[in-house]
């Protein structure tokens, strides 16, 4: 299965809406990760990259967000895919 999703594009500074649209991003594909029978998903770094979402925040949010919505999920195990190691360092330092 692959779901696709488009975070938002940042411009100068990031929004509180933007925020709540790369969290929604993260949200609706883990539900319809469940809706499908899926036990596991990989995410990318979305929204960062070309639509200019700060890394560091865009970690944040998604290890957040995954990590409230998997208490009462089905899904057993959320893979956060990375290819900078800007990002990988990032990450392991949110997930430690």
């Amino acid at each position: 299965h692959v779901i696709h999703t488009v975070g938002p594009i940042v411009g100068l500074e990031v929004t509180q809406r933007q925020k709540e649209e790369l969290k929604s991003c993260y949200i609706n594909c883990m539900k319809l990760a469940e809706k499908e029978g899926l036990k596991s998903i990989a995410f990318c770094c979305i929204s960062t990259g070309e639509f200019h979402f700060p890394n560091k925040l865009a970690a944040q949010i998604a290890v957040e967000t995954v990590d409230r919505y998997l208490s009462s999920s089905k899904l057993e195990r959320v893979i956060f895919n990375v290819f900078k190691e800007e990002d990988y360092n990032i990450y392991k330092k949110l997930l430690q």
